[in-house]
């Protein structure tokens, strides 16, 4: 007589047949009851006299009473098995042999003895089945964790936008833990204050613009007590702190950064268990501490990319000053190589960092200039033929002066061929259509664009109108027919505010697209 009882496992279930087996040989005989006296299964010989029912007060009282073994005078002996602190079987001994009554009570007391260091072997084993399934489980969650460190280092890319990678690191956490939302909201200054923003986020987030102040608050209250978290939650009582009212569970932990606050990685409304837990601090506060590096990390790289660029335009500048009437020349140039690539990405591949390589070669495109005198850069009458090839020997100069340089190998030909034209007629080499780079074709018609609409030494700025109609009549002869016509079909009236308007230092780039 049989039942699937879930208190019980089977490896437990097969050892108590082990045990009923070895039993007996002895002429013992051995029942299990649930706690409250329902026969689970009957491991007696065949033979064994009368019925598990009749044994069923005795392991009713053996699984309910409060001592862990009962007896009684007919050679039953009833001890209970506990998982933790509740109830989880009664096993029932009977001494088949019969006998002496007296020798019966003698033979109890024995069988009582074994049943409790049986009950005690399978209480203790029991006990390390669930120690080893914990163990098993944090080192899977601890496993999941390093693996999303991992995932989240190898994307660690400076170049990479703070929204994505954030973004990122809220679908990995989502992926260890079930919760209705998630957001992370970074430090910015608005109209003068600084204010936290959301960045990324995903699900029903129930945090919104006006409340991320109030959990600013309790988030730094919480610190200051010592936490490593908020958590509140209506689960045992009511909350500590005021939260819109579909928020049941919530946790929130700080992005930091120069030992301030600079962030908040919050989730809402945990999914499948009653509250968030230490288990989550840890791991919330593992990706903010992620975020934080990433972060920082990235305002160290602007700060170097600022630095970089700075001194690069220092450079350009003291070239362009040579004269009065090419002043900011390189500057216009790169910003407008730099929408002119915005713009071709729009119909084809070109990535950001080949943008940002474009911009470069802009901005250093006349550097070869250093290397020419003044004294022909800024003559007001007619040049020789001798002032002309000197002239034209800047791009040579320029693409030598930056070939030693490793990190600029890339920009080098936007450098070198920023004067070739389509039909061959240029100069350094005379290339023709696609022997010339995509970076000297942008840069180029930057250079002819900021050229025609500038004042020179020689003659006055032309209009806008006029300037693109020489474009327009150069194509697939001095211009590329591709980047030419990007060129004219972008809001060129825009570009011209952009760079009148003296904005170019400020501009956001991503405004472009």
């Amino acid at each position: 007589m049989t039942q699937t009882v879930q208190t019980l496992s089977e490896p437990e279930l097969d050892r108590m047949r082990d045990f009923a087996g070895r039993l007996a040989d002895r002429d013992v005989g051995v029942v299990v009851f649930d706690p409250v006296g329902q026969c689970v299964v009957d491991l007696r010989p065949a033979t064994a006299p009368g019925q598990p029912e009749q044994f069923a007060d005795l392991a009713r009282r053996a699984g309910a009473g409060g001592a862990s073994e009962a007896m009684d005078d007919s050679g039953l002996v009833a001890g209970r098995l506990m998982h933790g602190t509740e109830p989880a079987a009664v096993i029932v001994l009977q001494d088949l042999a019969g006998g002496d009554p007296t020798a019966g009570l003698h033979g109890a007391a024995l069988l009582a003895d074994l049943l409790a260091m049986f009950l005690d072997h399978l209480a203790g084993t029991h006990r390390a089945a669930q120690q080893i399934e914990k163990i098993s489980s944090e080192l899977a969650l601890a496993y999941e964790e390093l693996m999303l460190v991992y995932n989240m280092s190898t994307h660690m890319k400076v170049t990479q936008s703070s929204a994505n990678y954030l973004q990122l690191a809220v679908d990995q956490v989502t992926q260890l833990v079930d919760v209705e939302g998630i957001a992370i909201f970074l430090e910015k200054r608005i109209d003068g204050m600084d204010r936290f923003v959301l960045t990324a986020g995903a699900g029903l987030v129930a945090i919104d613009q006006f409340t991320v102040d109030q959990l600013q608050q309790a988030l730094q209250t919480e610190l200051a007590r010592g936490a490593e978290a908020l958590l509140d939650s209506d689960v045992d009582g009511p909350f500590k702190y005021p939260w819109p009212r579909q928020v049941h569970s919530l946790i929130a932990v700080p992005l930091q950064g120069n030992g301030r606050m600079i962030g908040i990685l919050v989730a809402t409304n945990v999914v499948g268990k009653p509250d968030f837990d230490s288990v989550d601090v840890k791991l919330f506060n593992c990706v903010a501490n992620q975020c934080a590096v990433f972060i920082e990390n990235g305002r160290l790289f602007g700060d170097l990319k600022e630095l970089f660029i700075g001194s690069l335009k220092a450079l350009t500048n003291s070239i362009d000053a040579k004269d009065r009437y090419t002043r900011g020349h390189s500057e216009r140039v790169a910003f407008i190589s730099r929408w002119i690539a915005e713009r071709l990405a729009e119909v084809r591949p070109v990535s950001e960092d080949q943008i940002h390589r474009i911009y470069l070669a802009g901005l250093l495109h006349d550097i070869g200039k250093i290397g020419v005198g003044e004294a022909v850069l800024c003559k007001k009458g007619a040049l020789t033929e001798d002032e002309r090839n000197r002239i034209k020997a800047h791009p040579r100069i320029g693409a030598s002066i930056l070939s030693d340089i490793k990190q600029m190998k890339d920009i080098v030909p936007g450098v070198l061929y920023h004067h070739e034209r389509v039909d061959g007629k240029g100069y350094p080499e005379g290339l023709k259509g696609d022997q010339i780079p995509l970076i000297s074709k942008i840069i180029g018609l930057a250079d002819a664009f900021d050229a025609m609409t500038s004042r020179r030494v020689y003659r006055d700025a032309m209009s806008i109108r006029r300037a693109l109609a020489e474009i327009e009549k150069g194509l697939g002869t001095q211009f590329d027919e591709e980047v030419g016509r990007v060129f004219l079909a972008s809001d060129v009236q825009k570009l011209w505010d952009i760079i009148q308007d003296g904005f170019i230092e400020s501009w956001d780039y991503s405004n472009f697209g």
